[in-house]
């Protein structure tokens, strides 16, 4: 399955406005799949900051990484699951989105990723 493939089964979910493929290090966006309005550079960079504190976050706690992450705000959340080769893969929602839906398709395409 192609990065676009990916990005469609999580823009398919209702209530998601956008998916990107991040890479963490630096939280540049690699592929995006966007409605107008989104900012896809920032909430590429917010996904991997976000990350990359929790990863090492975690690591000094003696946890594993987290396997997903949901950040929620007034306008809507922004949700972020860890694929291999250091990349991410990021969605932002509405605030009506169905997070639980959009969750678990993110996390079989996470796996599906490289």
């Amino acid at each position: 399955m192609n990065e676009r493939d990916l990005l469609d089964r999580v823009t398919r979910v209702p209530g998601v406005r956008g998916a990107l493929l991040v890479a963490a290090a630096d939280g540049l966006v690699v592929a995006e799949q966007l409605m107008d309005g989104v900012d896809g550079r920032a909430a590429a960079a917010l996904a991997g900051s976000m990350m990359g504190r929790l990863m090492r976050t975690a690591q000094q706690a003696g946890h594993r990484r987290p396997s997903f992450v949901h950040l929620r705000a007034d306008a809507g959340s922004m949700l972020a699951a860890p694929g291999p080769d250091d990349l991410l893969l990021v969605a932002v929602t509405s605030p009506d989105a169905n997070v639980g839906l959009a969750r678990l398709e993110m996390i079989d395409a996470a796996g599906r990723l490289g």
